[in-house]
């Protein structure tokens, strides 16, 4: 079938009558699949089971989502318009994002597993696949203690909860808009790292390639300093003049 483009897709819900098969009600599932037809199953098995689920049909796009709402769980298809899905586990590894993502994939070979695998997947379904058994792979990804999934980051006084998306410097709350949310979330996964406005460009706005000209990181980073750095607050977020920006603790 004909892939349909990305589109934001209403939750799934399972009536309350099916809390009873074990399936802890509402786990947030993100689907990365082009298939339309597959995705449509998927969506329709898990929904029906407890899951509230998120749908992409585009590797670029489900990149955002997954960095964007922290499902509890992944499927990704390995094969995707925009950014194949090995590659957008790899990215997500890459922030140290360490949500569980079963693979999907047509082949089945033990080196396409094996790279599968290797490259972030935690496990791996060959398709053609029974529902039932997708269904028991998500099941046992999500049985994992909970503390080997990081739901909150913290860099000194700064703490941000990555499944209610909230900031906090300690006793006083962060309004964060969703791209602010966003850029403090990727500055404190790599605190004390200097990051350029083009590494901001690429990874937060998924610009491939830096305008000549734009003074769109200098606008949202003061608007974020403004809202992190308080007044008689020691500042955390530094610009290095000519370089870009560095989010550490350390005075």
């Amino acid at each position: 079938m004909t892939p349909r483009a990305a589109e934001p897709v209403p939750s799934h819900r399972a009536p309350k009558r099916r809390a009873d098969h074990g399936t802890k009600l509402m786990n947030r599932i993100l689907l990365i699949e082009d298939d339309t037809e597959t995705a449509e199953a998927i969506l329709a098995e898990l929904g029906d089971r407890g899951f509230e689920m998120q749908w992409s049909g585009d590797g670029i796009d489900g990149l955002s989502r997954a960095r964007a709402s922290s499902p509890d769980a992944m499927i990704v298809d390995r094969m995707l318009p925009g950014m194949d899905g090995l590659t957008v586990i790899e990215a997500l590894r890459k922030d140290q994002v360490r949500t569980p993502v079963l693979v999907l994939s047509a082949l089945g070979a033990v080196d396409d597993r094996v790279r599968g695998l290797r490259m972030g997947g935690d496990d791996y379904l060959t398709k053609p696949f029974a529902l039932v058994e997708l269904v028991a792979r998500i099941e046992a990804l999500l049985r994992r203690p909970i503390d080997c999934r990081a739901t909150t980051l913290q860099v000194g006084p700064l703490v941000i909860d990555l499944i209610e998306r909230t900031a906090r410097r300690g006793d006083r709350e962060l309004d964060l808009l969703p791209r602010e949310f966003r850029l403090l979330e990727y500055m404190m996964r790599r605190n004390d790292q200097l990051l350029t406005r083009a590494m901001l460009l690429e990874e937060v706005w998924n610009y491939k390639f830096v305008p000549a000209t734009t003074n769109l990181i200098d606008v949202h980073m003061g608007r974020l300093r403004h809202k992190v750095d308080g007044l008689r607050e020691a500042p955390l977020i530094h610009n290095v003049r000519g370089s870009g920006f560095v989010l550490r603790s350390r005075q």
